[in-house]
């Protein structure tokens, strides 16, 4: 029986430190678990967030066309894990139709979550072992870095405090991952708080490790982690929001941000 565990982020909560970690040392793991991150599925990843967007059912139906067609190109492995944030759809604070602001997970990833449950028995059959598993964070340091990426990402012309007051009954984390899961036709359901799993030697990917009982002999000749996707400081996200307000293009727009945190890493 196949084991699958699917770790459909939320945004911000340690996902890329996560998935570059079992990246870099997916051959050292590759007895104990096939891990599949952002750059195995880029067209499902990005169908799941355009639906979580645009939730229109056809965008739906293109998201699970391109998870079944990964799905049919990846073998038979024993432990098999899935972590792509956006399996959860956009990140609050994008804008949905109309202009409608994204608050929460829930109504994308539901949908979502049930096409990949789906999808899984449909490869791997009813038997399938599958767990969800969650990276979660305290809801005010993660509204804040949410923040902080939709300015250095896109056109967020907002102010942090006029951005946080659109969030008037901002929902925890936790408390939307367990509604979602609630909702979904699986039984196996686990979660971690950066705030636990952030400062581990493994970093995030403390918490999955634990989960697949990767032996400690093994763990131990690991590597320690390095943080993945860190913010910006707050002088350069001041310095974005002043060249969001300023109107330019996107294209241009992008190179001068991508130019600046360029300068800034190597800085």
């Amino acid at each position: 029986m196949t084991r699958v565990i699917v770790h459909p982020g939320f945004h911000k909560t340690g996902t890329s430190s996560l998935q570059s970690y079992m990246a870099k040392n997916a051959e050292v793991l590759a007895p104990y678990v096939s891990f599949y991150g952002k750059a195995a599925f880029l067209q499902a990843g990005s169908a799941a967030r355009i639906y979580g967007q645009k939730p229109y059912p056809w965008r739906l139906r293109a998201f699970r066309a391109s998870l079944d067609r990964f799905l049919a190109s990846i073998p038979d492995d024993p432990v098999i894990v899935l972590s792509r944030e956006t399996f959860s759809g956009a990140m609050p604070g994008h804008r949905r139709l109309f202009g409608r602001l994204v608050k929460d997970y829930e109504r994308a990833a539901v949908p979502l979550g049930h096409q990949i449950v789906a999808a899984l028995r449909g490869r791997f059959g009813a038997d399938v072992d599958i767990t969800f598993f969650y990276t979660l964070r305290d809801p005010e340091p993660w509204i804040r870095s949410v923040y902080g990426h939709l300015v250095r990402s896109i056109h967020l012309a907002d102010d942090f405090d006029t951005f946080r007051a659109r969030f008037p009954g901002l929902r925890d984390p936790a408390a939307q991952a367990a509604s979602i899961a609630a909702k979904l036709d699986i039984h196996a359901v686990q979660t971690a708080r950066l705030e636990d799993i952030g400062d581990h030697r493994e970093g995030p990917a403390s918490a999955l490790l634990d989960l697949l009982d990767i032996p400690q002999d093994v763990r131990r000749d690991l590597p320690a982690a390095r943080r993945a996707n860190v913010g910006q400081d707050p002088e350069l996200e001041a310095e974005f929001l002043a060249m969001n307000r300023a109107g330019q293009d996107k294209i241009t727009l992008k190179r001068q941000k991508d130019r600046m945190l360029r300068e800034a890493k190597d800085g």
